[in-house]
């Protein structure tokens, strides 16, 4: 069985393929939701995190949940982490 070890999907990797599939450029999303064009184009490329602010707004503007965009950039985060971290030699402090 292979064990390969999947990189985390980035949040901006999910809009990017929505709005190719709404027909909606990055730039038309920004100017929609008020934020720097950049912004979207940062998110679309992984290079910047999904904030409860730009969460609001591009749910608003997309018909979603903002909780939809903060669950997948906190499980993006996670899994990051889980990558990074060592945890191995951290006392546990409660009995799980």
């Amino acid at each position: 069985m292979n064990h390969e070890t999947i990189a985390p999907i980035h949040p901006g990797e999910h809009l990017a393929e929505m709005l190719d599939e709404l027909g909606i450029s990055q730039y038309r999303l920004a100017k929609t939701i008020g934020v720097p064009a950049r912004r979207i184009n940062e998110i679309v490329h992984g290079r910047r995190s999904i904030t409860a602010d730009t969460a609001l707004r591009i749910g608003c503007a997309l018909g979603m949940t903002p909780e939809f965009w903060l669950n997948l950039q906190g499980m993006y985060d996670l899994d990051v982490a889980r990558t990074t971290v060592e945890v191995g030699n951290i006392e546990q402090l409660v009995a799980a």
